[in-house]
């Protein structure tokens, strides 16, 4: 395809790195553009007329996978004149004008405070033939408040706050991210019962650092009413937050998460290292003790909660007993999953300049290790829901061979992944996206489980619908007298009533 001719709808991509903030924040990027008239782009489209990078700090290489993108990008932009490049998130916020300076034929760069100038920048940049950089160093507008383009007819994101009060030697995201700062409960009650509107089943509550939601406007057991609020949303069936925090985890919020039926039984809680020393070396302001104490609260009030974490391995300064005291929390803990990193400098941040950085290939055996024990934990766990019913919510392309088994894939109230055959029946075809379905394991992985009999039962739902006619829910927004560029993108048919129960 070629860059749009005049009068024409602009296209657009957006290019996505790191954690669910960003996807999220894509998922707005979308919104704004297809609100100010540009038109989603095929992904099989090679020269789109805006290509978004929304980048990540946190990776190690995150600079050259990006200027690596960017370099590939740059003879497709000098063979179709008009084409536009802009570089947003994380990144965008750590080397603002560096961009610039390294990619000339970039076009836009705005940071992770100002979501919403984009399409104002882009059209900026087209008039003056010239780059556009914004970086603000606070937030302008809650990101909440602009349209979005979801990708999901069945689970959303909400963000219930932007950026993070913590010091965490190792982490960047504070200073791209700002300072907490909290939405009404208000307002994300509306956001909620919007997205239910749209036929959504689950929604994920997001922010940095969930359970000290409430610090802006006085109230610590915030968090727990908002999870019980939830539960009084009609057509809202499931309920899931990401992540808490362990030093501000408290004892309401494990009652409101086991007393309220659309919450999941899961919890991810980022233990990143089971010494104390390691602990206090990386600002953590928790201890391994509070920490399994946490779990074991858990456990009592919902005994088969799926819980999942974070670690680091070769945090500067970690001995070997060190180590093996992450390893004695993590068999004592009986993750579900984890997700593991290996330790390494990340640029501005002060765990990058401490004496005792370790080896690359110390870290790297600690790593092999750690991975084998978590992986001989999660198959113990998964292997005791063997001949168990489970509730999925269907999914799209979570199995990589779901298509040459026969399968399809979704999600169980508890978050594990399930591999499921349609069987035979007249189930075979009928079954999308969006839909519920029981199913009995019938084998279990160290990352998954698969039920190869015919399904217990299905319910058709207004997500599967909605996948079926290939409609992409979408929440309004406030575009403050943003440009609009070409024909603004059609709404989406008005729909009614509620998924079955």
């Amino acid at each position: 395809m070629t860059t749009a001719a005049v009068g024409s709808p602009r296209t657009y991509q957006v290019r996505t790195y790191g954690c669910q903030m960003n996807v999220h924040d894509s998922e707005r990027i979308s919104g704004l553009l297809e609100q100010a008239g540009y038109l989603r782009a095929a992904e099989t489209d090679d020269n789109p007329d805006v290509v978004v990078f929304n980048t990540c700090a946190v990776r190690e290489n995150a600079d050259n996978r990006l200027y690596g993108n960017l370099g590939h990008l740059r003879p497709v932009k000098d063979k179709h004149p008009g084409m536009q490049i802009a570089v947003g998130g994380c990144l965008a916020q750590k080397d603002r004008g560096d961009i610039v300076r390294k990619a000339p034929w970039v076009d836009v760069v705005f940071g992770t405070h100002n979501i919403g100038s984009l399409p104002v920048l882009l059209e900026r940049a087209r008039h003056n033939a010239a780059a556009e950089v914004e970086i603000l160093e606070s937030l302008d507008i809650f990101p909440s408040t602009l349209p979005a383009r979801r990708e999901s007819t069945y689970a959303g994101w909400v963000s219930i706050s932007v950026g993070c009060n913590n010091t965490c030697t190792f982490c960047i995201v504070p200073s791209l991210r700002g300072k907490e700062k909290d939405r009404r409960p208000g307002d994300i009650l509306s956001e909620v019962r919007a997205l239910v509107d749209e036929g959504v089943l689950e929604v994920t509550l997001l922010g940095q650092n969930v359970n000290s939601y409430g610090v802006e406007f006085g109230d610590r057991y915030a968090f727990g009413k908002l999870l019980r609020a939830c539960g009084d949303i009609d057509g809202l069936e499931r309920v899931r937050f990401t992540s808490p925090h362990p030093k501000d985890f408290t004892d309401d919020v494990i009652a409101a998460m086991a007393e309220t039926p659309n919450v999941c039984p899961s919890l991810h809680m980022p233990l990143q290292s089971g010494s104390d020393d390691v602990l206090k070396a990386m600002r953590r302001s928790y201890r391994s003790e509070k920490y399994l104490g946490i779990i074991s609260k858990v456990r009592a009030a919902m005994p088969h909660a799926a819980i999942t974490t974070d670690i680091i391995v070769g945090f500067p300064g970690e001995t070997e007993a060190d180590f093996q005291r992450t390893l004695d929390v993590v068999r004592e803990s009986r993750f579900s999953s984890a997700f593991t990193f290996q330790y390494s400098k990340r640029p501005g941040t002060p765990a990058a300049t401490m004496d005792g950085q370790i080896p690359k290939q110390v870290v790297q055996e600690r790593y092999e290790r750690l991975i084998a024990t978590v992986e001989e934990i999660t198959w113990a766990e998964n292997k005791r829901l063997v001949g168990e019913t489970l509730e999925v919510l269907v999914a799209v392309g979570e199995g990589r061979k779901d298509e040459r088994t026969g399968r399809m894939s979704g999600r169980a109230r508890d978050g594990r992944l399930v591999h499921f055959a349609t069987g035979a029946g007249g189930l075979a075809g009928r079954i999308r996206p969006g839909d519920v379905v029981h199913t009995t394991v019938t084998y279990a992985a160290p990352h998954h489980l698969n039920a190869d009999g015919e399904p217990l039962s299905h319910r058709r739902t207004r997500a599967g619908d909605a996948a079926e006619a290939g409609r992409s829910p979408r929440t309004p927004g406030v575009l403050l007298g943003l440009p609009t560029i070409g024909a603004p993108a059609a709404a989406p048919a008005p729909t009614t009533g509620c998924a079955a129960h």
